[in-house]
């Protein structure tokens, strides 16, 4: 007797091959047979008739960890309404483990309140056991920061390290991918990682090559920076022979745009040379991101702390204003404040309407209001290119990410606080929008990038392929319906279109309706 039959649905495996109908059993949270099976041998049946069953979505670049929504919003409902069985957090040079020491917690502050956060665990293991025993709603698995390790050793101190810091941050890495993590992830285009030099990552990279991990970055600028950003990594990556993973790639700013077809050629050719290199891509020309990115790099250096003393100076605003009024490098009418601590009625303002209301220039408006919040203002940058995201989507080497955290629609709408709509929409939106109504992909194809090719990726076993024996993860929709809802002004609206979604053999949304169980798995590598 079968615990779960799908019946009658048209099967999109995951492996990139045309589509097939055929039924589905699962047993002990697994897939025991594909093929025409008898409705009387299963305890449960659901019926997917005109629906589409492909494998549970693998989010590979997910930051449910750095904003803290994996422990106020456990539930992951608005992952989970996607079709997304699993995600991968650590993203972006910050991870929650390891810690040197609980403060260390800092390298996420940028995102989140770290000042009443509960911290009990240090090591990448002792921060898995601590999951395994709440229960996660999706099948998690995280990498290592970069920032959270180099602040655990240096703090805030921003410059090089020593040699002998150098080694015990290979030796922190090397302990943490043995305690399970799936790689080495950067973010140097934030603070504390600018100033690490290439040879720094270039050390840590080979020792994720060494231990059959990943290495994926956000890297040093996307935007006039973006063609030596990508090159500093294809460089890495013939140096270290490491499985690389450009995160979020685009080209900031219109006149940055033709950047991205270039990138994209440099990186078809580092692949071409046999280097392992994939990179990800959400649907949406608005970018989530900190507001101080947008003064000089200088100014930003040594950490948030220093940034502001900076910013107090008079001489030196004065400094930061002129160099950016002549750099000309964002359209300001297209940055709109997403959450701002210090006057949360700034939400959904663009810096110019900010800037005209206060009666001054709109770099002043923007050091004022990073001095005001500290430095934790979180915003949208309209200023990506629709044309680059088709051209991103259904190139060979991308991946579908959301970029995003897991939310309900309950929690934070009532904080008076906008989040990227990426959360609650990436996947159905790539599916409705560019599958279905652009035909930009193929279903095979779009779901392959969403599935087998991430979970390969990142090195998951028996997850992202609908075959025999692997892990129950599915998602079931129609491809009818299926579309995102959230939008800039409301965020917080669920996905419609995703019917059921499975998790290692247990059903968490049926009929559209979640299931209140955790029935994810902590994941090792």
């Amino acid at each position: 007797m079968y615990d779960i039959l799908i019946k009658n649905g048209t099967i999109i495996d995951g492996s990139g091959k045309e589509k097939f109908k055929a039924d589905i059993a699962l047993k002990k949270g697994k897939i025991k047979k594909i093929g025409k099976i008898n409705t009387n041998r299963a305890k449960k049946v659901i019926d997917a008739n005109n629906l589409y069953v492909s494998p549970g979505f693998v989010d590979i670049n997910n930051h449910s960890d750095s904003h803290w929504t994996l422990f106020t919003m456990p539930g992951a409902e608005s992952m989970l309404s996607q079709g997304i069985t699993t995600i991968i957090t650590g993203n972006c040079g910050s991870s929650l483990a390891p810690l040197v020491s609980g403060n260390i917690i800092d390298s996420i502050q940028k995102w989140t309140n770290v000042n009443s956060l509960s911290i009990d665990w240090l090591s990448v293991k002792e921060f898995l056991d601590v999951l395994e025993k709440r229960g996660v709603a999706t099948n998690f698995g995280t990498l290592v920061g970069h920032a959270t390790l180099r602040r655990g050793l240096i703090g805030d101190e921003f410059r090089k390290l020593t040699p002998q810091e150098m080694k015990t941050m290979e030796q922190l890495l090397k302990e943490a991918l043995k305690d399970g993590a799936f790689g080495l992830s950067t973010g140097l285009v934030y603070s504390h990682a600018k100033v690490a030099p290439t040879e720094e990552i270039t050390k840590l990279a080979k020792i994720t090559e060494k231990e059959d991990c990943i290495y994926t970055t956000h890297v040093r600028g996307e935007a006039e920076e973006l063609i030596p950003a990508i090159e500093e990594v294809l460089s890495l990556a013939q140096k270290t022979k490491a499985s690389v993973q450009i995160s979020h790639l685009k080209a900031m700013g219109q006149k940055n745009w033709p950047n991205f077809s270039l990138a994209l050629g440099k990186i078809e050719t580092a692949s071409s040379k046999g280097l392992d290199i994939n990179f990800d891509i959400y649907p949406y020309t608005a970018t989530g991101s900190i507001l101080y990115i947008l003064l000089p790099d200088w100014a930003a250096e040594g950490g948030k702390q220093v940034m502001l003393k900076r910013l107090k100076d008079k001489r030196t605003k004065q400094r930061i204003i002129a160099e950016m009024q002549k750099s000309q490098a964002y359209e300001y009418d297209k940055v709109r404040i997403a959450i701002s601590p210090a006057d949360k009625s700034l939400t959904g303002k663009s810096i110019t309407e900010l800037a005209q209301t206060q009666g001054i220039s709109t770099e002043e408006a923007i050091i004022n209001l990073l001095i005001a919040s500290e430095g934790r203002v979180i915003t949208f940058f309209e200023t990506l290119s629709e044309d680059n995201i088709r051209l991103g989507l259904k190139h060979p080497l991308s991946l579908i990410s959301s970029d995003g955290s897991g939310y309900n629609t309950s929690y934070y709408k009532n904080q008076n606080e906008l989040i990227h709509p990426r959360c609650f929409g990436t996947f159905p939106k790539v599916l409705g929008k560019y599958v279905r109504e652009e035909k930009i992909l193929t279903w095979e194809d779009a779901i392959a990038k969403m599935t087998n090719g991430p979970a390969r990726k990142i090195g998951l076993k028996k997850r992202g392929l609908l075959k025999k024996g692997n892990f129950a993860d599915i998602t079931i929709f129609n491809p009818q319906t299926i579309i995102d809802k959230a939008t800039f002004e409301n965020p917080f609206r669920y996905s419609e279109g995703v019917e059921h979604v499975i998790i290692n053999g247990q059903v968490v949304l049926f009929e559209k309706k979640f299931v209140q169980i955790r029935a994810g798995k902590v994941l090792r590598k």
